[in-house]
């Protein structure tokens, strides 16, 4: 990219959580029966991780502009055939609470461990693998060859810097820019 081009990252993540805490019309129902090592991270986002992000975008949008939507979750949802349609929620309140245009914003969502790594909720992946067809403007990065730790939920250092290489090179395609890696 450009040296004049600064990117900005919102970070509003919950350990281990479903994604109906990001369900801004019932997280309560799930927060309520969450384990109370997760209520202390839910409370650090003021009791509602869903409404604190949309704060964050909007403080973001007073420097720059959305240019996409990252999403990596799933092993709780795992082998839940509703996700992408929750997502698909979320996704919608994200655009719509954020004033942002649907076909220029995109959806980035990233595998968990793959099988390749022995990944604990790899069957995950067939399910996260079908976003496209419930959200038109998104897309799924691969975790194929990405290496885990050896409780074969997370990734290891390694794997998460390969995972986010991914992510990034996604966005910079999707915005015109070439690819300045080798293949």
């Amino acid at each position: 990219m450009p040296p004049n081009i600064k990117v900005g990252v919102v970070n509003v993540s919950v350990a281990g959580c479903k994604i109906e805490l990001f369900d801004k019309g019932n997280y309560q129902a799930y927060a309520a029966s969450a384990p109370s090592w997760m209520t202390n991270i839910i409370k650090a986002y003021g009791e509602n991780p869903y409404a604190y992000l949309i704060e964050m975008g909007k403080r973001a949008q007073k420097d720059g502009v959305i240019k996409g939507i990252l999403l990596h979750q799933g092993e709780s949802n795992t082998n839940d055939k509703e996700w992408p349609k929750k997502v698909k929620g979320v996704y919608e309140n994200l655009i719509k609470d954020l004033n942002l245009n649907a076909e220029k914003v995109p959806l980035l969502a990233g595998e968990v461990v793959n099988a390749d790594q022995k990944g604990a909720c790899a069957s995950m992946n067939a399910i996260i693998d079908e976003m496209p067809e419930t959200i038109p403007n998104s897309y799924v990065i691969s975790s194929k060859d990405c290496t885990s730790r050896p409780d074969h939920l997370h990734f290891n250092a390694a794997g998460y810097r390969e995972l986010g290489k991914r992510y990034g090179e996604r966005m910079l395609a999707l915005l015109g820019y070439a690819s300045t890696e080798p293949k």
